[in-house]
């Protein structure tokens, strides 16, 4: 996996969620380093890392603890957001040992229904060999039924060479494996559990974690703790940063030495 280094002390791995790149939990990065070293990833299939053509939260989860092997690092705090929220849940899962803590950002440990089927459509009707600038590739997106925040944040997968734009990301593979992304692989009779700290965080005006998750996330991590930001959606992270930093923030520095 790509990824980029900044600061010194105990290791924070930030995972960024379905379409996003290193740079999406950068803020958040920023406000870490000062006090450890913190390792922002380009999960496969998006922005400089590998193409896969089958990716689910196992093999995923093996990526972030190869990536940790290959850095010297035993332990670290797990930090994600949406789809990495759900990555950094299965190297929990799976590698228990590995874990210093785990933080959630607007997401549940549960199989969700399809969620993205206009951004996938939208971005299948540019023909990118006719964009000529960023301003029509916009233009496009809008007029496929995106709006503009959203927009906004896929063109960042958008890039530019002297052949012309292409997408960072993998959208074929993104597409082929979207049924293992929105679905969950440890919601069986006796999941494994995560028994080390645990902080899930949502937006309170987002709908992707409810009262219908609680039983599932406290059969699989035991030992949460929960937070909500109001006045927040799913870009909870984006939206009120300086709250969402602190939460974060403390949570780390109180799990440092465990």
């Amino acid at each position: 996996m790509h990824y980029i280094s900044t600061g010194q002390g105990s290791s924070v791995i930030l995972i960024h969620g379905l379409f996003g790149n290193s740079d999406n939990l950068k803020t958040l990065g920023r406000s870490l380093e000062a006090n450890h070293r913190v390792i922002r990833v380009d999960v496969p299939n998006h922005g400089l890392s590998e193409h896969w053509e089958s990716m689910d939260y196992p093999s995923l989860a093996h990526a972030v603890i190869e990536l940790m092997d290959s850095l010297s690092i035993s332990k670290a705090h797990l930090v994600g957001h949406s789809m990495g929220g759900k990555i950094a849940m299965a190297a929990a899962l799976n590698y228990p040992e590995r874990t210093q803590s785990l933080i959630a950002a607007d997401i549940a440990p549960v199989s969700y229904q399809s969620r993205h089927d206009t951004v996938f459509a939208a971005l299948d009707s540019i023909e990118l060999s006719q964009v000529q600038n960023r301003a029509q590739a916009l233009s496009l997106l809008l007029s496929a039924g995106i709006d503009e925040g959203t927009a906004q944040f896929l063109l960042k997968n958008l890039s530019k060479s002297d052949a012309g734009f292409t997408w960072k990301m993998n959208l074929t593979g993104l597409k082929t494996c979207y049924p293992h992304l929105i679905g969950w692989y440890n919601d069986k009779a006796t999941p494994l559990q995560y028994t080390g700290a645990s902080l899930f965080i949502r937006g309170g005006e987002s709908d992707y974690v409810t009262s219908e998750h609680r039983q599932a996330i406290l059969t699989q991590f035991p030992h949460v703790q929960a937070k909500t930001i109001e006045g927040t959606g799913h870009w909870l992270h984006a939206q009120k940063p300086t709250i969402f930093n602190r939460i974060v923030g403390d949570f780390i520095e109180k799990n440092d030495r465990n």
